[in-house]
């Protein structure tokens, strides 16, 4: 069996070798042009603040008081938490700063920002999503940014999809607990469950990237490291990165600054062997040099397939409230407020060959 079982990785080394050569550009590259893609939709923040064609301000604390994630800021459409500057040091032009700042309004100490594009623009399986970002000042427990999806499509004669069973994308979310890596992850649900919640049926495949390596750590991180020393290049606080997905028929392949380092299948069996078993398999291994994870299978009931359908985007800041239900963790006294991250530009591709 052992003999077998090395022989089916080696079938995937070879078969899924090509992923790592996607010709993206590196961090400082601003270049357009991909080979099979054609540029549809972008946001270079060029104006003189959100461009309300595109994107929706989201108000508030969430259906529940915390967005689901604990968090315990107030999203706000202020300027000072959400607004387009100039003279960000490398940015191609002006950038979009979302800031959390500690501070009182309404019923809160802390406010922050989210924009999305929902109803506006969405986009599914053909494309390539990806975003140019500089978490500056996330350098602490509590503080987080991500750039990620959520459905924008309902199946026919509902009002309403439930989380997870419309599916999540988490293409960068990125903690001050946890400086040196970012998570790519999906969420979904393993039982349609007549589009009801329930605590027990979320799916989750994460697999983190750590900056310096530039491929998955051979053990998950935890919390710890913070702040990073200044000037450190391995956090992910240190400069401007390309975070994105290449976003396909029948997986979906996350990248850092071109790095493929998560490569998430959506049908039973296509991780592995071809043949289903009825298991969330994942796995790293090696591809191109670099340690991977694959990982499988999102596609567990026929009412819907989450990642087969559109999703719109969301670049939101939070402060944590909670270690046990915040990703990063509850905020710590030390963490130093405005805390801005820059957002270069938001590109969309459609896949053209």
């Amino acid at each position: 069996m052992l003999k077998t079982y090395t022989i089916l990785i080696l079938i995937l080394f070879i078969s899924l070798s090509c992923v790592r050569n996607t010709n993206e550009p590196p961090a400082d590259d601003n270049t357009t042009d991909y080979a099979g893609y054609e540029l549809i939709w972008n946001d270079e923040f060029s104006g003189s603040s959100p461009d309300l064609t595109k994107w929706n301000y989201e108000t508030g604390t969430g259906v529940n008081g915390d967005f689901g994630t604990g968090q315990i800021d107030r999203a706000t459409n202020k300027t000072e938490n959400v607004s387009v500057i100039s003279g960000v040091s490398n940015a191609d032009g002006g950038c979009l700063a979302i800031t959390t700042r500690k501070e009182f309004y309404i019923d809160r100490n802390y406010t922050s920002g989210r924009l999305n594009t929902s109803g506006k623009a969405s986009w599914g399986p053909g494309h390539k999503l990806e975003a140019r970002i500089w978490a500056k000042d996330v350098k602490y427990k509590g503080q987080g940014f991500a750039f990620w999806t959520m459905p924008d499509e309902i199946p026919d004669g509902y009002n309403f999809i439930m989380w997870p069973q419309g599916g999540e994308i988490d293409i960068m979310e990125y903690v001050g607990s946890i400086p040196y890596n970012n998570l790519g992850s999906v969420h979904y649900a393993w039982s349609w469950n007549n589009n009801e919640w329930a605590d027990w049926n979320h799916g989750h495949k994460g697999a983190y990237y750590s900056y310096s390596p530039q491929e998955v750590p051979a053990s998950n991180p935890g919390w710890g490291g913070y702040p990073p020393v200044e000037n450190d290049a391995s956090a992910g606080s240190y400069a401007f990165h390309i975070y994105g997905i290449n976003w396909f028929e029948d997986r979906m392949e996350f990248y850092v600054d071109g790095n493929v380092y998560h490569i998430h299948y959506f049908n039973d069996g296509a991780a592995q062997n071809g043949v289903p078993d009825g298991q969330d398999f994942d796995i790293k291994t090696v591809i191109g040099g670099k340690r991977t994870m694959l990982s499988e299978y999102s596609n567990h009931f026929n009412e819907w397939h989450p990642f087969e359908n559109k999703h719109y985007i969301i670049l939101s800041a939070g402060v944590g409230g909670d270690d046990n239900k915040t990703y990063g963790g509850a905020i710590i006294p030390q963490a130093a407020f405005p805390a801005s991250v820059y957002v270069d530009w938001v590109r969309v591709y459609k896949k053209t060959d």
